[in-house]
Formats: C-alpha cells, sequence, structure tokens
C-alpha cells in the first residue's frame, strides 16, 4: 500500500473528548472516527488490526473444537420472556417494534437465541459436547460511554457457548476455553490476569475475567503476590474475624447536632471509623432492609444483591429511610429496627460500637450485636480491599486497575431449563443441557493493546496485529536515487509476503516519521542520502527504538529474520 493512497488521517493534536490513551491514539493514528455517542466508523487500518484479533482468535476457537456461525442481530421479545430477561435486563437494552407492533431487541448477548437454536437439532448425548461461536457486533444502550470503545454502545465481540451432558464434561468444555483464552491474548500481546468475577446479569455458577492492568482500567481488582489469587472487588470474599474479647459497656445516647457522616462522626467523637457502623437502608425488590457496614469499609453492592437473590436493589430514599428509622438521613443505626438486619463478618467481631440513634442529631455508643439487636444473617458483604488477608494463603491482597478484554462462565442449566433445551441422556432419560459461555471483546482487545503497547510518540503494536509490518520512508521521494532503492525494497518485501507501506508521499521527513511512529509500524526502513553513500539503509524498531544500520543486499533477509523468526 502506498502512503499517498492510504485512508489514514493523522491528527496532530489530542481529541477534547478522547480521556484514555487508546481512545486518543486510536483517533489521533487514523483508526476510527466517532459516528455518534459510544458508536464509531473503523477505519481502513484500524479494521485491519480488528480482522488480525479476529483471525487469532478463529484459530484458537477452531483449534478448541469450536465451530463458527453467525446468529442474529434482532431478536424476537418471546426467547427473553421465556427467561425472564426480558424485564430484567433493563435499560441497556435496545428494544423495537416492527409494523406489525411484534416487540425485538438488538442484541446485547447471546443466550437466549443460541439456546433455541440448539434445542431445534441436537437430541442425543451422542451430540455432545457441541461448541458454538461467533464474531458480531452487540449493543447495549450505556447511561454514559466513555472511554473510546472500552465503554461503547456498539461492539465488537466474539461469544461462544458450549452444551455438554454432565457437569464434568462442562468443567471440561470450561478449561479449553480457559486455555483457549490464554492463548489468544499472549498471542495478541496482551499481558491478562484471569481474575475470579461475579457473573451479573448472564448468571451462572463460576466465572473468571481477563484483565489487562493498567492506571487507566474501569475495574478494580485485589490479588495476591504470594499465590495465584486474584478476583474482582465484587467477587472478592474477605475472612470472617474473630470477635476481640473486651467487656460490654451501657448504651450511651451522645447528641451529636448536623454530624450525618461518618467523617463528620469521627471527628466529633475522636473514634476511629472502624468504630463506627454503618447502617445502610436498602430496598431488595421493593421491600426494605438493613446492612451494617464497619465504618471504614465499603458495602458491595453485588454481595448484597446476590445474597438476598433479589432481582433489583437500591438505595432507600429519604422518606423511606425516615418511615424506616423514625430519623433523617445520616442517623439510622440498627436498634430497634423493625426490618432484617445483614450484618457483615466485620461489623460481627466489633465491640462496643458507635451507630446511629434512629434519632435526630443523636448517636449511640457502645452498640453490641445479639445484646442490641439481632442480625436476620451474618455474612460478607463488603468490597475486598488491599491489606485484607488472602483466603488462600494468609498473604496480604494487592489492589490494581484493570481493563477486562473476556470472561468466561459456567452457566449450568440457567436458560436451558427455562427454555426447554433438552436431550436424551445414556439411559433415555430427558435431560438440560449444561451450558457454558465464552466472550471475548474484540474491538475492547485493540484498545487495551495500545494501552500496553505505547509510547508518548504512538503505538507500538505487536507484529502479530500490526495493520501493517513495514513502513518504507524515503527522506525525499522527489530524489530519483532514494525513490528507485525505496521502490525496489517495496516490491522484494511485498513479494516475500509481507505487509508493507511505501510512504510516496511529498511530505518533510518529520512528518513521514511522526505518522510513522503515531501509527506504530513495528520496522520503519529510512531510506536517506546518508545511508545509500554506504549501500545501506537504516531499519528502526519501533517497540525500542533501535536504529540499526542494514546493507542493501541484506535488508530482506533481516526483516524476514525479525518477523519470521
Amino acid at each position: 500500500m502506498r502512503a499517498s493512497k492510504l485512508y489514514a488521517p493523522t491528527l496532530r493534536e489530542v481529541p477534547a473528548e478522547a480521556e484514555l490513551i487508546s481512545h486518543q491514539y486510536m483517533l489521533r493514528a487514523g483508526l476510527m472516527r466517532r459516528s455518534s455517542s459510544g458508536m464509531y466508523t473503523y477505519l481502513p487500518l484500524g479494521l485491519r488490526v480488528l480482522q488480525k484479533i479476529e483471525t487469532i482468535i478463529r484459530e484458537e476457537m477452531n483449534a478448541a473444537d469450536a465451530q463458527e456461525l453467525l446468529l442474529p442481530i434482532v431478536q424476537p421479545a418471546e426467547l427473553w420472556h421465556e427467561t425472564g430477561r426480558w424485564a430484567d435486563y433493563g435499560d441497556e437494552m435496545f428494544r423495537l417494534k416492527d409494523r406489525h407492533g411484534r416487540e425485538f431487541c438488538l442484541g446485547p448477548t447471546h443466550e437466549e437465541i443460541i439456546t433455541a437454536l440448539v434445542r431445534l437439532d441436537v437430541s442425543s448425548y451422542r451430540q455432545l459436547p457441541l461448541r458454538l461461536y461467533q464474531i458480531q457486533n452487540k449493543y447495549r444502550d450505556e447511561i454514559r460511554p466513555r472511554f473510546g470503545v472500552i465503554r461503547a454502545r456498539e461492539f465488537i465481540m466474539k461469544d461462544c457457548y458450549s452444551f455438554d451432558k454432565d457437569d464434568q464434561q462442562a468443567n471440561l468444555s470450561y478449561q479449553a476455553m480457559y486455555n483457549a483464552y490464554d492463548r489468544i491474548f499472549k498471542r495478541c500481546g496482551l499481558d491478562a490476569k484471569p481474575v475470579e468475577a461475579d457473573s451479573g446479569a448472564i448468571g451462572g455458577d463460576s466465572t473468571h475475567e481477563f484483565m489487562v492492568l493498567g492506571e487507566a482500567g474501569e475495574a478494580l481488582i485485589v490479588y495476591c503476590p504470594q499465590c495465584d489469587y486474584a478476583a474482582n472487588v465484587e467477587r472478592a470474599e474477605c475472612k470472617e474475624v474473630e470477635k476481640v474479647e473486651e467487656e460490654l459497656l451501657q448504651l450511651e445516647e451522645i447528641a451529636t447536632p448536623e454530624v450525618k457522616t461518618i467523617e463528620q462522626l469521627s471527628e466529633f467523637l475522636k473514634v476511629e471509623e472502624s468504630k463506627i457502623i454503618k447502617t445502610i437502608i436498602y430496598l431488595a425488590d421493593q421491600k426494605p432492609v438493613a446492612v451494617l457496614i464497619r465504618g471504614d469499609h465499603q458495602a458491595n453492592e453485588v454481595k448484597i444483591k446476590k445474597y438476598l437473590n433479589c432481582t433489583q436493589l437500591e438505595l432507600a430514599d429519604p422518606v423511606t429511610i425516615e418511615e424506616v428509622t423514625k430519623a433523617p438521613v445520616g442517623f439510622a443505626g440498627p436498634i430497634g429496627l423493625d426490618i432484617p438486619i445483614y450484618v457483615d463478618y466485620a461489623v460481627a467481631s466489633m465491640v462496643n460500637g458507635v451507630a446511629g440513634a434512629n434519632k435526630v442529631d443523636t448517636h449511640i455508643a457502645n452498640v453490641n450485636i445479639d445484646r442490641d439487636y439481632q442480625a436476620a444473617a451474618i455474612v460478607d458483604l463488603r468490597q475486598a480491599e488491599a491489606g485484607d488477608q488472602c483466603l488462600r494463603c494468609g498473604g496480604n491482597l494487592e489492589t490494581a486497575r484493570g481493563t477486562e478484554v473476556g470472561q468466561v462462565f459456567k452457566l449450568g442449566t440457567k436458560y436451558s431449563e427455562p427454555l426447554k433445551a433438552t436431550f436424551l441422556d445414556e439411559n433415555g432419560k430427558e435431560k438440560p443441557f449444561i451450558m457454558g459461555c465464552y466472550g471475548i471483546g474484540v474491538s475492547r482487545t485493540m484498545a487495551a493493546i495500545i494501552e500496553q503497547h505505547h509510547d508518548q510518540d504512538g503505538i507500538c503494536w505487536p507484529l502479530s496485529v500490526a495493520p501493517y509490518q513495514v513502513i518504507i520512508v524515503p527522506v525525499n521521494y522527489k530524489d530519483e536515487e532514494q525513490r528507485k532503492v525505496a521502490e525496489q525494497l517495496y516490491q522484494s518485501l511485498r513479494d516475500l509476503g509481507f505487509e508493507v507501506v511505501l510512504d510516496d508521499r511529498l511530505e518533510r521527513p518529520g512528518v513521514k516519521f511522526k505518522d510513522a511512529d503515531l501509527i506504530g509500524f513495528p520496522l520503519r526502513i529510512t531510506v536517506g542520502p546518508r545511508q545509500l553513500q554506504e549501500g545501506k539503509v537504516e531499519v528502526t524498531i519501533r517497540s525500542t527504538k533501535e536504529q540499526i544500520p542494514v546493507s542493501l543486499s541484506e535488508v530482506e533477509d533481516w526483516v524476514s529474520k525479525f518477523i519470521r523468526g
């Protein structure tokens, strides 16, 4: 490809809306352009990267005995009603009606429609295991699209679904996909860490996210540097805490005028936040419940929702809080509440804590579980944090930010049972399929690669996914000798099967070099008068910026060894 014909409009200035490095460079390097909020057009360079990522995915999926198909983007509402997710999925789902008034959605995911497909044609255990995948666009009406393609309304995704006869076979499918994901991300040049995660709206019993660590990551994870444990903070478990042996003191009401927050209370009473009981009133499927969390901890609403097994969980409004506690917001406490009280492990271990008195401008000191209030349950309800003890080895956990690029789920019979997707086992007994679901964000993976492979001048693509492998830059294309050498190299490297761009533009050398660095070609071959006097060209390795003089007679061999070796 000649640069004069290449549609790659680069930008010198950082677009105002681009916060992450990946978003900035995808716009500046001419990989994509924004069409509307959370939706992008991929330009030729960006599409080439996407296609290379997809090729790696297809090779590894096929090697893991998965077969590719293509499901419709527009899905009938009837299937989603069968699983109950039409109402549960929420406002993120794009919904539409046809001319006859029938309801459809733009697929945010494809569990329903793939299960409905398989139930038509697969009826015997002899047809299992079955692994089917597709690569196509997904649609989710994100409330706040941001970070370019990291959080978009339209995105490209690979999703795979496994159908197995029993748990043992399903575990083999899960492990096969887990291993394939590990290979996919390594081949893409990514350092992706598998972490235990919450299954969210997809559902299921067990799941791992593959996270690319970095400061720009949306998600917070905890991990143990002493063993291989890692988990999303939504999933990370916290240990039970032993109760301190201490004398229980008498309750004491304390006037706390206008003291409503944990920080204010800590300062007013001169007590550590760890001695304060935070009473949070939630509505769980519209029914009020109280959750008790230690003052210096954060409630984990994913854990709370999962334990309560509720469809909706939301903070109670001020009116509800006053009805339940008989006090305005900021003075809630567990004593005297006539609603279920769920207590986090850390609160259950507290002795003589401080809590709201359910009375305006008043708190109570020396509050103790069992004596002063009763718990409906004592469970893990808080968010894990750095310094917590690892449940596996006892080491201290650390935190890091990460971007999710893939996730594998054990679905069990969550979709096969409501959709009546069954098969006959060895004994002729009808059973539901044991399912798994495995997703990779293809467009998100491209952004994650840039986050891990860039410098102050632009992108540093790994060879496996670079839009082109080599760019040839004659310093002055008008110069006959430079042009002749550049054209010969361009043709010979293309004949050898390499992906090459010849910068034949009549631009200043500095412009050409800046564009080459910004776009991130792994190799740049500079053809200039000084090098040609010695019968050489200069090869620059983009990732290290190492400049290597190579004789004209050895360029093809040198490039071949670098790319193929």
